[in-house]
């Protein structure tokens, strides 16, 4: 009886010892798949960048990337945010706008890839051509430099004005030479253009901030930049890091992911023409 008291006290320690073991185990398991999660917050304006973004982030959960979306309506904190390391990147502007802010704000800030391209266009709820525009007509254009000189851009490709350096990617009204309809430009923050629109003649508003208010640079712009032009190339959406920050493995993941052709599929088939892909 003795005998067998024992051999069953044994087996229930040699299970217990087991059990310990394999909870253990499951518990070392558990934290290993947690290390090997790297968390990745990147920051975006709503459209199309944030909406893209939540298409990367399936693809980059696949590569153990949990990608966090903070989204920003200004042009302004997504990169005082990244300066001061509460994101990891940012995705919602061109080269030309980040150069110039960096600057300005004596950031360290740099770009990798660039994703897509968003065509500026002229939109109004007066008129439907520019043959309309007359002497007075208000035109509102973005207040940033560089947006700014591209608003102007397009005005002068169209035949509206002339600048006094045609390819000065810094212009203001005050480098405008001559007008061929004497327009009065409106200096406005980019954001508040959409809502301006009832207010004057016309607007030339920012692709992202166009088909967040319903407008399709492809079907309601007066007038749009070609997706051949110069500005395609030169206004090409980019992610923003820190300097420094080239070679982590999870911003190459992401500049993988933002380049693939899933993610050009995805957009082609989203926007319609509203927002072009940089991918081959």
């Amino acid at each position: 009886m003795k005998k067998a008291l024992l051999i069953i006290l044994i087996l229930g320690l040699s299970l217990g010892l087991l059990a310990g073991c394999g909870d253990k185990q499951e518990t070392v398991s558990q934290e290993t798949e947690k290390q090997e999660t790297t968390k990745l917050v990147v920051g975006a304006t709503p459209v199309p960048h944030a909406e893209i973004l939540e298409k990367a982030k399936e693809l980059l959960a696949a590569k153990g990337i949990e990608l966090e979306i903070k989204v920003f309506t200004d042009y302004v904190t997504p990169n005082t945010a990244l300066a001061d390391g509460s994101l990891d990147a940012n995705f919602f502007q061109h080269v030309p706008y980040l150069e110039d802010f960096t600057k300005e704000n004596k950031l360290d800030l740099t770009h990798t890839v660039a994703v897509h391209y968003e065509p500026m266009g002229l939109y109004s709820q007066k008129i439907k051509s520019l043959d309309e525009l007359k002497d007075g007509d208000k035109i509102a254009v973005p207040n940033d430099v560089t947006n700014e000189a591209r608003a102007l851009l397009l005005l002068q490709d169209n035949g509206i004005l002339k600048l006094k350096d045609a390819n000065n990617l810094k212009a203001t009204k005050n480098d405008i030479a001559e007008y061929t309809v004497k327009v009065e430009i409106v200096e406005l923050e980019a954001a508040q253009l959409t809502r301006a629109l009832p207010d004057v003649t016309a607007a030339i508003i920012n692709g992202n901030y166009a088909i967040d208010a319903g407008l399709s640079p492809a079907k309601d712009a007066i007038i749009s930049e070609s997706k051949d032009s110069l500005a395609a190339k030169t206004y090409a959406n980019v992610v923003a890091i820190r300097k420094g920050d080239e070679n982590r493995e999870e911003i190459k993941a992401l500049n993988e992911v933002l380049t693939s052709p899933e993610i050009k599929q995805f957009i082609e088939e989203k926007y319609q023409g509203a927002v072009v892909p940089t991918a081959e």
